[in-house]
């Protein structure tokens, strides 16, 4: 088996500008998905797509491979990370290299782990899957919702409204960190998330969308109660199983 894992990284980000490479707890946030991608051993090559020479050079500083620049179709803000990686294998492809899996992982996500990676890999292929996706349970059930409709709060579905939380069916939603995929069936569904996904349950701690200053704010906070190193006062270092 071939393994490749493909960290996405474009130069356009617009919410935050030039998110890719900002500094996180430290170094370019970028860092430490490909810091990961390599301490998991188990990719054949870990490289970066992206169409920013400065993105490349950050990304070759820390250990991936860019052997190729985006091209201008996949590097505009409505590319999906399908087109993305589609795009990469056929390059691969067209140097004579084949992959049978592959691991697309953001450039923003500092809480993936050489550890969730390797799990993920191994769900794949010991499960004969056509895809793996991280996923964490939403911490509040969603059959419980309330709505504004002219002013008024209203439950959505208030057949549930008196259920206790703990009967209803837990609903989960994507982590925001990589995909691992089944290349072959990702060439036949040309989707990502495929018939067969296993998912990969991350705790709450774990995970953290990064689209607003706040959201950048909160994740440092959490990444340093992870790893024990909040600046000033003593804190008890969480214990996330791994």
């Amino acid at each position: 088996m071939r393994r490749i894992a493909v960290i996405t990284a474009r130069g356009g980000s617009k919410r935050i500008p030039r998110k890719n490479i900002r500094e996180f707890c430290g170094k370019p946030i970028l860092a430490y998905s490909i810091e990961a991608a390599l301490k998991a051993g188990v990719f054949d090559t870990v490289m970066v797509s992206t169409e920013d020479k400065e993105i490349a050079e950050t990304a070759g500083r820390y250990g991936a491979e860019v052997p190729f620049l985006r091209s201008s179709r996949t590097a505009g803000d409505f590319a999906t990370t399908r087109e993305v990686l589609r795009e990469v294998l056929e390059e691969y492809e067209g140097r004579g290299e084949r992959f049978d899996v592959l691991c697309c992982i953001y450039p923003t996500a500092p809480f993936v782990t050489a550890q969730r990676l390797r799990e993920a890999v191994g769900l794949l292929e010991d499960n004969a899957a056509d895809s793996v996706l991280p996923v964490a349970k939403f911490s509040f059930p969603p059959q419980r919702c309330v709505v504004i409709r002219d002013g008024f709060l209203r439950f959505q579905w208030p057949e549930y409204a008196q259920t206790r939380s703990q009967d209803l069916e837990p609903y989960y939603h994507d982590a925001g960190q990589f995909y691992c995929l089944n290349v072959q069936s990702f060439h036949e569904q040309d989707v990502l998330v495929m018939s067969r996904t296993v998912p990969l349950v991350l705790p709450e701690m774990e995970i953290q969308d990064i689209d607003t200053e706040e959201d950048w704010e909160i994740a440092e906070v959490k990444y340093r109660l992870l790893h024990g190193s909040m600046k000033g006062n003593n804190i008890v270092t969480v214990q996330t199983g791994h």
